[in-house]
């Protein structure tokens, strides 16, 4: 007999008999009234929070996916209390569990041998309901050997463990590949972790080889005593890479793959300016040419950036071996003066528009300009003009329709795809732009109405939520941080230094006088500076964004495609990564601008109703039930095999996703809740 096991600890003998006394009411000896006891399990994730960066990475992706759950907070001296009245009562005769999954930062955050500690392990052996220990040690009370015992303990930046096949084949079944632990500074130990055998009653889903021969895990089941915990032995936070790439299987593995929520890896690339020329960074004067903060510029600097035929069809070439398609936010006006200054041909936009059914199109405006309050450039940063009464000068409602409206024109005459839901403002110009404009212009809700124009895009750097602009709504993108106005490397990693260098290496200190930037500790060398350290860096901010269900397009700027074609490298950087960790069964998704725009709105939609109580949701044996507001539309992931109650018969349910089937949905018609029928077996 184990030593360590030969007694049951007390937490476990008053635990057994309180999950007896509850399974008495719960199970049904035999008969007919069997069916009638079988227990509703709410779906709600009860998430016990101590502050810690694990817990908090749970309770993020649980709110990313949108998985609703209760936070119950381990610092309020007001807290409730854990007992069997908190975890379940009884509705309509029928044993409710509250909770369909338990987040714990450790295995007893109540004490091993406290009351709440029982009661939460007699609800979870009555029930089933499965526990996460955020983050634990590697020892036998959580199913694994002493770490001197065979396993082992440290820093585990840039170590690689692997997904067992017991993972890929459970709740890790999104991912393939090998999963590294980042290592993004030499200097700073960024997580560390513990590893060990497992004992009886373990399955390991995540390991690594150990010395001496052998693995050892990081994260996996462990049942005992009539309940099963997932055992996660490193630290985390939610930005880390590897805590991302996990973080669906834990959910799944926490709801059993039955859960309000959905969640997908989106990546979008809107390329900005495509027919236009972008100004070029001047490497002497650490400026661009053109810009109203340049000083000295005479405004007719004439060296400017822009894609040619054969970048056209390089791009072409990229997307059909990357297996990739770019939208192109296009401003064909400016295309057509290139074309009036250049004796009237074009080599690009004939081969753009030649090609125009490979890409997907979004609006940017006919020729560019600024949209929101008439720009006095004689200060410097601009500021708003204003009239003789100190009222602000704004560009009209007409000029911005104009601009609009000819834009599409422009396309729809060469054959282009283009919706007229979709625009894209150049700077994002219209709406608001701090410091210098803290509103809106009061012209742009108009002038999107006159256009039809339903989703606008904007910074999400400054504004990252979705809002109302009208009857229009906004799409927050991320900026890529490969520069408009660079077409080499080394201008790349020119300007990157001047930003990012104190001013006692050369650069313009702003790293050292902005609280939110830190500055490199020696500035990049120009030949090396991109591919080794921008790239990487880039490619891993848009990973982080993939990873976490964020749809939001990334977007770049033609100039990027130009000269020596910066943007590939991160590109092929990003899908790479993903490929080689994701399986087949988790491909990327790439929305457009529009979808993006509708996926933000519903999510926020549903958000609102949870918060506010107004969604129910519970499974009762393979029978699932979600009730919702009218007009929200419900999250849902179930297991492969699933169908959705019709009025006559049944249809499957969602599309397949990561080994699993979700979809937005709503009651058929005649019907007043959302009802789904698991698979038996």
């Amino acid at each position: 007999m184990d030593p360590n096991r030969s007694r049951m600890p007390r937490t476990a003998r008053r635990a057994a008999l309180v999950a007896a006394a509850l399974l008495a009411t719960v199970v049904p000896t035999a008969g007919p009234a069997a069916s009638a006891t079988v227990p509703r399990i709410d779906l709600t994730v009860l998430l016990v929070d101590d502050g810690s960066t694990t817990v908090g990475a749970i309770a993020d992706e649980l709110r990313a996916t949108g998985v609703p759950y209760r936070t119950l907070d381990l610092t309020d001296p007001d807290r409730p209390v854990v007992d069997a009245g908190f975890l379940s009562d009884t509705v309509d005769g029928r044993p409710r569990a509250k909770y369909q999954g338990v987040v714990l930062p450790h295995e007893a955050p109540f004490g091993p041998d406290s009351a709440e500690q029982s009661a939460l392990a007699a609800y979870e052996s009555a029930f089933g309901i499965p526990q996460v220990d955020a983050y634990t040690w590697a020892h036998p009370g959580v199913g694994l050997d002493w770490t001197n015992e065979g396993g082992w303990s440290g820093v585990l930046d840039g170590v690689t463990a692997s997904v067992t096949a017991a993972g890929r084949a459970g709740p890790f079944r999104h991912l393939d590949g090998p999963l590294t632990f980042e290592d993004n500074d030499p200097a700073i130990s960024e997580s560390y972790g513990y590893a060990g055998r497992p004992r009886a009653g373990y399955t390991s889903y995540l390991d690594l080889p150990v010395e001496g021969g052998g693995r050892a895990s990081l994260i996996g089941e462990y049942a005992h005593d009539g309940r099963r915990e997932l055992v996660v032995t490193f630290a985390y936070n939610r930005n880390q890479r590897q805590f991302r790439a996990l973080a669906r299987g834990i959910v799944e593995w926490l709801t059993q793959g039955v859960h309000l929520g959905r969640s997908r890896s989106y990546f979008s690339v809107h390329v900005d300016d495509v027919f236009a020329p972008d100004a070029r960074w001047n490497t002497e004067r650490n400026c661009t040419p053109g810009d109203f903060d340049c000083v000295g510029d005479d405004g007719q600097d004439g060296d400017v950036i822009r894609m040619t035929a054969d970048d056209a069809v390089y791009a072409a070439a990229w997307q059909k071996s990357a297996g990739f398609t770019l939208d192109m936010v296009y401003n064909g006006g400016q295309g057509e003066q290139w074309k009036t200054a250049h004796g009237g041909t074009d080599p690009l936009a004939a081969r753009l528009i030649a090609d125009r059914a490979q890409y997907r199109w979004v609006n940017h405006t006919y020729t560019h300009p600024f949209l929101g309050c008439v720009q006095d450039t004689s200060a410097v940063p601009w500021q708003c003009a204003e009239d003789t009464a100190g009222n602000t000068l704004w560009t009209s409602r007409s000029a911005i329709s104009a601009e609009i409206r000819n834009n599409h024109n422009w396309a729809v005459g060469k054959g282009i795809s283009v919706d007229r839901s979709e625009l894209v403002t150049g700077e994002h110009s219209g709406l608001k732009t701090l410091p210098q404009q803290p509103a809106d212009n009061p012209n742009l809700a108009g002038a999107l109405a006159d256009n039809g124009v339903k989703w606008l895009a904007s910074d999400n750097s400054r504004e990252p939520a979705q809002r109302t602009v009208g009857g229009s709504k906004t799409v927050p993108r991320h900026p890529m941080n490969v520069y408009y106005n660079v077409g080499t490397a080394a201008e790349m990693t020119d300007e990157y230094n001047w930003i990012y260098t104190s001013r006692a290496d050369g650069g313009s200190g702003v790293c050292e006088s902005n609280p939110a930037s830190t500055c490199l500790p020696a500035p990049l060398d120009p030949a090396t500076g991109y591919a080794d350290r921008i790239v990487p860096q880039e490619a891993r901010t848009a990973l982080s964004h993939i990873v976490a269900n964020d749809p939001r397009p990334h977007y770049v700027h033609q100039s990027n495609l130009a000269e020596e074609r910066l943007l590939y490298p991160v590109l092929d950087r990003v899908l790479a990564d993903y490929r080689a960790l994701f399986a087949d069964n988790t491909p990327l998704v790439v929305p457009r601008h529009r979808d993006v725009g509708a996926e933000l709105d519903r999510r926020a939609a549903w958000e609102k109703a949870v918060a506010e109580g107004r969604v129910t949701a519970y499974r009762v044996g393979t029978s699932v039930t979600v009730k919702a507001p009218s007009g929200v539309t419900a999250p849902v992931t179930v297991p492969e095999g699933t169908r959705k109650q019709l009025l006559l018969g049944t249809a499957v349910f969602g599309s397949p996703y990561a080994g699993a089937r979700s979809d937005w949905t709503t009651p058929e018609p005649l019907q007043t809740a959302i009802t789904l029928k698991l698979p038996t077996a």
